[in-house]
């Protein structure tokens, strides 16, 4: 404890309340003051206090004094024979023969090259094929592809891949799927050129259920054919929906291609018959011809059409398609096909598709080719099919 002389401490009694509060702070100070100088001179002689060397020796010293005393190396000689008794005879080191037997062991392989060796002895047999194609098959289904084509795609994979040694069981399935997509795309013919060679109207004939996009994609097409230089004119021969007539002559306006049309519940044969006459006496080179929306199920609707495709001879029939209709697909088209004939293809609407499973489907149920798809609503928005693009849209 630190004491403080008491000649310093004045009385308070004949100060002011300001003057004493004043003076009892200076003590203070002082006392914090005599405090540090204090503190600086404890630490200054402990640092000096302590050298590298002192740490040196202590260090030195409680090392020896935790190791064990050392025994006597004095022994008798019966301890000696003893001690050489108990001890179990020690075996030499041969290194020269472990060395050799280190070299000749074979080094530890990583854990992905085991894997491709044992797949490397392994073929595929029934039961790793259905192992294998069984999460294709369910990515197939998520993806609108019907049952029937992956039932088609499975076979023509099994007949590859069977037996056949599973080196890279991945990329061989994906190839084999790859293999068999493009055998079941059919390839399209040049339509441009084809109508170019015909002489006289060429006349197409477009059909499809109610809401697939027909009476847009068949503005579509007359651009296409505008843009190529090759003349045309669409006949209304949707007689039967409202409003049907007035859509297709406002599509005819804005690209400036005539529009042959009767009134409403008018025979669509007849409208199809003086489209064609007119063509011909105005060397126009296509006709395109619009027809009603029906459902495959509708016995008198696709009688209809039967009676328009046999007044019209048309060159090429194509089936107009929903891309999202899915499993739909197959029973629609085989409809379509066996009623008039399908001689090709346009999928619309593949722009709020991008799974591409009714391209599979459509092409395995009618065995025809997929002429153009749609990729939106303005005029320009009609391409080509490219099964190679539709191979990369699915992964492959």
């Amino acid at each position: 404890m630190i004491s403080v002389p008491k000649s310093t401490i004045k009385p308070f009694s004949n100060l002011s309340a300001q003057n004493s509060i004043y003076i009892l702070s200076l003590h203070i100070a002082n006392m914090f003051n005599f405090l540090k100088e204090k503190l600086k001179k404890w630490v200054s002689t402990s640092v000096a206090a302590i050298k590298p060397s002192a740490h040196k020796e202590k260090a030195d010293k409680l090392i020896k004094s935790k190791k064990k005393p050392a025994k006597s190396s004095k022994l008798t000689t019966r301890s000696i024979s003893e001690t050489k008794e108990a001890k179990p005879e020690q075996k030499t080191h041969d290194v020269s023969k472990s060395y050799s037997e280190e070299v000749q062991k074979p080094q530890a392989s990583g854990f992905f090259k085991k894997i491709k060796e044992k797949w490397r002895s392994v073929k595929i047999d029934e039961q790793k094929f259905e192992s294998l194609f069984s999460d294709l098959e369910l990515a197939l289904l998520e993806n609108n592809v019907a049952l029937e084509a992956i039932d088609k795609l499975k076979e023509q994979m099994e007949k590859k891949l069977l037996n056949s040694e599973l080196i890279s069981p991945e990329e061989q399935l994906a190839n084999a799927l790859k293999e068999a997509l493009e055998n079941l795309f059919v390839p399209a013919p040049n339509i441009l050129e084809k109508i170019k060679q015909k002489q006289g109207p060429f006349v197409i004939v477009f059909f499809g259920i109610n809401g697939s996009g027909k009476t847009t994609t068949i503005a579509k097409f007359a651009h296409l054919l505008k843009k190529n230089s090759i003349s045309c004119l669409m006949a209304a021969a949707d007689t039967f929906r409202s409003a049907a007539i007035e859509q297709l002559q406002q599509h005819g306006e804005k690209l400036g291609i005539e529009v042959i049309s009767q009134t409403y519940n008018a025979d669509p044969s007849a409208v199809a018959y003086d489209a064609i006459k007119h063509a011909e006496a105005k060397k126009i080179k296509v006709v395109l011809i619009d027809t009603a929306g029906r459902m495959h199920t509708k016995e008198n609707l696709m009688r209809e059409m039967e009676k328009l495709c046999r007044i019209a001879k048309p060159d090429l029939k194509i089936l107009i398609a929903e891309s999202t209709i899915g499993n739909d697909a197959i029973e629609q088209t085989r409809t379509f096909d066996k009623a008039v004939g399908i001689d090709g293809i346009i999928l619309s609407k593949t722009d709020a598709d991008e799974k591409g499973g009714t391209a599979i489907s459509i092409s395995y149920a009618t065995g025809e080719p997929i002429l153009f798809i749609g990729t939106g609503q303005n005029y320009d928005d009609l391409e080509l099919f490219d099964k190679k693009k539709l191979l990369r849209q699915i992964g492959l």
